[in-house]
C-alpha cells in the first residue's frame, strides 16, 4: 500500500540544463523502434515520500550473480534507485548521466551510498550487456544494475509504482532512501545530481563503508 506523506514541486531551473543535453545514437537505435521517447523537459519535479514493500523476486546483477533485491536494498546503505534500459536514447541516457555526476559529487562518500539501475527490458539486457552499459557512464563500484525475468522486472516496476505498460511508456523516476525503514523520497520528472546531492545532505553522517558485494 502507498502512502503518500509529502508533496512539492522543486524548481524548474533544477532540470533546464537537461533539455540542452544530446547523446548519440547507439548501435539499437536502427533495430530497436521503441528506443526513443517523447519526453517533456518542462515539467517540474514532483517530490513525494512514500513507504513501499520491496517485492520478494531474485535478480541477476550486472557481475552475473543471482541476488534477492530485497537483501541488495536492505543491506545498511542507503539508496538511490532508477529505471533504464540499455538500448534507451533518451531518458535512460539522461537517469544515469545523473547516476554518474552524482556518484562523482559523494567523493570519497560514494561507496557509502548504493546506486541501483534496474532493467526494464530484461529479454535484451543480459548481465554483460549491462555491465558494458555502466562502463559507458563510468559507474564506479557501489553502483550496480540488475535484470532478470520479465516477470520479475514488472513486479518490482509495480512495487514501486514505476510500471506504465512498456518500455516505451515509462518515465523519468528516481527514488531516494536514507535507510532500511525509512520513508522513500520519490522524484517523479529529471531530477539532476544537485537535486540527489540535497537529499543526501539531509540524511545523518554515514561512517561505515560496505563496498563488498555478497
Amino acid at each position: 500500500m502507498r502512502l503518500i506523506q509529502v508533496r512539492h514541486l522543486l524548481p524548474l531551473a533544477s532540470v533546464a540544463w537537461l533539455a540542452m543535453i544530446t547523446f548519440p545514437a547507439s548501435a539499437d537505435d536502427a533495430t530497436d523502434p521503441h528506443a526513443h521517447h517523447h519526453m517533456d523537459m518542462n515539467r517540474a519535479i514532483q517530490r513525494s515520500e512514500s513507504q513501499y514493500v520491496i517485492p520478494t523476486v531474485n535478480l541477476v546483477r550486472d557481475d552475473g550473480k543471482a541476488v534477492s533485491l530485497a537483501a541488495e536494498l536492505d543491506d545498511g546503505r542507503p539508496v538511490a534507485l532508477n529505471f533504464i534500459y540499455t538500448s534507451c536514447t533518451t531518458i535512460c541516457p539522461l537517469s544515469s548521466q545523473v547516476f554518474a555526476q552524482f556518484q562523482k559529487n559523494l567523493g570519497s562518500a560514494a561507496g557509502q551510498i548504493h546506486l541501483v539501475s534496474i532493467s526494464i527490458d530484461p529479454e535484451q539486457d543480459t548481465p554483460s550487456r549491462l555491465k558494458a552499459y555502466a562502463a559507458q557512464f563510468h559507474a564506479e563500484r557501489g553502483w550496480d544494475h540488475y535484470t532478470g525475468t520479465y516477470a520479475d522486472s514488472v513486479a518490482v516496476q509495480r512495487a514501486f509504482n514505476a510500471y506504465r505498460g512498456d518500455k516505451m511508456s515509462h518515465t523519468p523516476l528516481t527514488l531516494m532512501r536514507e535507510a532500511p525503514g525509512k520513508p522513500w523520497v520519490r522524484m517523479d520528472g529529471f531530477a539532476t545530481a544537485g537535486d540527489l546531492m540535497a537529499e543526501r545532505s539531509q540524511w545523518p553522517v554515514v561512517t561505515a563503508s560496505k563496498l563488498v558485494r555478497q
